[in-house]
């Protein structure tokens, strides 16, 4: 499974490499509705959640489905605007200016997206256009609790309304604690920006992606970008340009807005991984591997000390034929060292490696 985007004949100049103060902000948002997500910034999550306004910590309760799972297509404006080829703003003016920039139904369908879940990929009447759209959005939304019916009727009687509900909702995020966060974060986003553009611009495309994440690859045969993620989806560049947007807060997630009619956009954390961090295919691999009933017998033995194949058809009570085929399996997946002693082959477990396995687990189904 993985995100694949055509990028065929897009040359290096339609390619930008862009910081953005309205998606750094939607990711911290993200994180300050569900921390769990990124262990690493549960101290600040905390601190600012007990100094918010409990007005304003009411007004993000009534939202919150817009960055919670993740961050809506909201917070990259800029994407949606015609021609495909628009960059984010410099500032969070900027961005709200090309948020204003998009059509009411371009709004509605994105702040339902999450609640009604609306077509993503697909050219279809939304709930502004279409009574019947809009009857099965309101009884999605009513599914989902209280607080997002109300939300999804207001939207949907008055988009120009709850637009402006949420421009002073982004202002007084950046009064109460966003202003710190960018002082802080946006000179290092945008040297990373302009560290990976100088890269395309000497290197090529391939590798100022393969800067960016172990995660994505391009294929200049094919001319086929790849992001190992757990879901299977595809997208084109088209006429539009490809925009690559830093986030300082964003790691595990690694984000492909493919939206129809929109640039496609990839958000990606400027903390790398974990070296050795595995692909999703490899990481299917090793649970699949050490989930047999034989296997973790195996184990059993093979975190403990190195054993030859024949010690452990002995242990086991199996043949040295069935022995090898599970160790096999256990070799392929990673999960197991073999070294050769003299006469004798012996086979340990790689600790580091299973150790790993939970926050690899977690990693790959939040990227």
């Amino acid at each position: 499974m993985s995100m694949r985007i055509d990028v065929t004949g897009l040359p290096p100049e339609r390619v930008t490499f862009a910081p953005s103060p309205l998606a750094e902000l939607g990711m911290s948002l993200h994180v300050l509705s569900d921390p769990d997500h990124h262990p690493g910034l549960r101290g600040w999550a905390a601190s600012v959640s007990a100094a918010l306004d409990r007005d304003l910590a009411d007004r993000l309760s009534q939202a919150d489905f817009l960055w919670r799972t993740t961050f809506s297509d909201v917070f990259a404006p800029f994407a949606g605007l015609p021609g495909r080829r628009a960059v984010p703003g410099e500032t969070l003016a900027e961005e709200m200016e090309l948020l204003d920039k998009l059509s009411d139904e371009q709004f509605v369908h994105v702040a339902l997206e999450f609640t009604c879940r609306l077509d993503y990929d697909m050219l279809h009447p939304g709930p502004l256009d279409s009574p019947e759209m809009r009857a099965r959005s309101l009884e999605l939304a009513a599914a989902r609790g209280s607080v997002q019916e109300a939300f999804a009727r207001r939207l949907l009687e008055d988009p120009p309304a709850v637009r402006a509900w949420f421009r002073e909702l982004i202002r007084d995020c950046d009064e109460a604690f966003f202003a710190d966060i960018w002082d802080r974060v946006g000179p290092q986003l945008a040297a990373d920006a302009r560290e990976k553009n100088e890269l395309l611009r000497r290197r090529g495309l391939a590798r100022a992606l393969a800067a960016v994440s172990t995660a994505v690859s391009l294929d200049e045969r094919t001319g086929v970008v790849t992001v190992d993620k757990l879901l299977a989806g595809r997208a084109t560049t088209g006429e539009g340009n490809l925009a690559l947007v830093p986030t300082s807060l964003g790691r595990p997630h690694l984000m492909v807005l493919s939206r129809y009619g929109w640039q496609v956009t990839l958000t990606y954390p400027v903390t790398a991984p974990a070296p050795g961090s595995p692909t999703v295919e490899q990481l299917t691999l090793r649970m699949t591997a050490l989930a047999h009933p034989v296997r973790m017998k195996l184990c059993r033995h093979l975190a403990r000390t190195p054993h030859t194949t024949s010690e452990l058809a002995q242990a086991l009570g199996m043949t040295p034929p069935e022995i090898s085929r599970h160790l096999g399996v256990l070799k392929k997946a990673g999960v197991i060292v073999t070294r050769r002693h003299g006469r004798y082959v012996q086979h340990q477990m790689d600790l580091t490696t299973v150790a790993r396995l939970g926050t690899d687990f977690i990693e790959g189904v939040l990227r």
